[in-house]
């Protein structure tokens, strides 16, 4: 049999065996065949956009190179941040990033960020119970899209013929604080296990990039509602979703403008480091775990 990108996860999800992951990565989403490793993104001030990610997510400096600043959990890498100071900001209408989406270990852990949240009295966009998790909306110094989100256990979502069900409910907090304890411990920085759950893309045609994603990527459609796609490896909710909300009919991304600079891919199958680039120019990087 030809190797495929369909084939190629089948075999990614054949290496995923039991006791040869972490037990943070023996569940989803790392645990899939194809996750989300890190974000790339451009910057006019690298040192603002890494102190707010310190502040508000909790992501610790973990070095880099040059005009870099490398940030993560203290031990792996999770956004890269590269400073060009003659960038210009992008607009909101422009193809690239939506969010990326911080997932923590625990809904205790998301309930210890939302005590700290409240504590600090910093702002936020938008709350969301969406069935699958709990979500919390931010928007970066550069306006960049930022989640901050824990997972309901996956026995617990509901899938009709391939499709993931998932809303946009009010989230209890009673019970989302009562998940902290009596004696929470405070929220000093992200815990060892938050990860990049998944990455939310702005799209030209949300149609045609969902299309791309699984006839180029391998990725499984797991939902679709107006302008939107979501899609996933293994059963996950969703790693990558598309959307053309703010961004119908943008074109090819042009340079010289801040946001997303890469989405890095990690698959359990070993496979050659490769660079994707859909219809308006993200760059999608794959490599092995």
């Amino acid at each position: 049999m030809p190797m495929t990108r369909r084939t190629l996860l089948a075999s990614a999800a054949a290496t995923a065996l039991p006791g040869s992951l972490s037990a943070a990565e023996e569940m989803l989403p790392l645990s899939a065949p194809v996750s989300v490793r890190k974000v790339g993104l451009w910057a006019k001030d690298a040192e603002t956009m890494a102190d707010w990610y310190a502040a508000r997510v909790g992501l610790q400096r973990m070095g880099g190179e040059g005009n870099v600043i490398a940030m993560g959990n203290g031990r792996d890498v999770l956004l890269d941040i590269t400073e060009d100071s003659a960038l210009t900001i992008a607009p909101p209408t422009q193809a690239g990033l939506y969010h990326t989406a911080f997932l923590l270990p625990s809904r205790r852990d998301l309930a210890r960020w939302v005590l700290f949240a409240m504590r600090e009295q910093f702002p936020v966009d938008g709350v969301a119970d969406h069935l699958v998790s709990e979500a919390i909306y931010l928007t970066d110094p550069e306006g960049n899209g930022v989640e901050i989100y824990a997972d309901r256990p996956a026995s617990d979502w509901v899938w009709t013929d391939g499709s993931v069900e998932m809303a946009s409910k009010a989230i209890d907090f009673d019970s989302l604080l009562a998940e902290a304890g009596p004696a929470p411990i405070p929220w000093e920085t992200a815990p060892a296990g938050t990860v990049v759950g998944h990455v939310h893309l702005k799209v030209g045609d949300a149609t045609l990039a969902g299309d791309w994603w699984q006839t180029q990527m391998g990725f499984d459609a797991v939902r679709a509602r107006q302008g939107a796609v979501f899609l996933s490896t293994g059963g996950y909710h969703h790693h990558i979703a598309v959307n053309q909300w703010q961004s119908a009919g943008a074109p090819m991304r042009p340079e010289g403008f801040t946001g997303l600079a890469y989405v890095d891919l990690q698959s359990r199958a070993p496979v050659e480091a490769a660079v994707y680039s859909d219809d308006w120019g993200t760059e999608i990087r794959l490599s092995a775990v």
